[in-house]
């Protein structure tokens, strides 16, 4: 994510503590006035065999790999990645002090609704466009009854489904 210097768009926050319209109204309000923006997705495979921080850092490198443009300078919610071609600066609370780092929290949780939202009719018995894939009353009623589907991630240590550990 690139935002221009001094660029302001209102309202923009942590993206958990906002609700799904707000956070659609400045996602797209971020498209627009963005300079660059990208986003890197990892499946659920490459999460169990490398670890959800190192599935960060993957995730992360993907998204910058895609801009358009060159960053001058990488700020991040506190994850560091190694071997970049410019600085970076790693914000604990990053989404509440930056705006760059708020506006890539919307576009990366507004993504992944959207993804859960396209993959429910592949799924339709999970119910991924009511939870998006969170650990649910319901999500973790499905996994008891049907168990695990591609898209769990074995490792999660949320929710147990005959000895072994699945989510989302």
């Amino acid at each position: 994510m690139i935002l221009a210097p001094g660029a302001r768009i209102d309202g923009l926050d942590d993206s958990k503590r906002l609700i799904r319209e707000e956070r659609e109204r400045l996602f797209g309000l971020i498209q627009m006035r963005a300079i660059a923006y990208a986003v890197g997705v990892v499946d659920a495979g490459t999460i169990d065999r490398v670890n959800i921080l190192e599935a960060t850092r993957l995730a992360m490198r993907v998204a910058l790999d895609g801009l358009s443009a060159m960053p001058e300078l990488v700020l991040t919610d506190f994850v560091s990645l190694r071997d970049l071609p410019c600085p970076q600066r790693n914000l604990v609370r990053g989404d509440q002090r930056s705006a760059t780092i708020a506006a890539a929290s919307i576009v990366a949780k507004v993504t992944r609704d959207r993804l859960m939202e396209d993959l429910d009719p592949v799924y339709p018995e999970y119910g991924f466009v009511r939870h998006k894939g969170y650990p649910t009353e319901e999500h973790r009623s499905a996994l008891k009854k049907f168990g695990p589907c591609p898209l769990h991630r074995r490792t999660f240590q949320g929710v147990a489904w005959q000895g072994e550990l699945f989510e989302c």
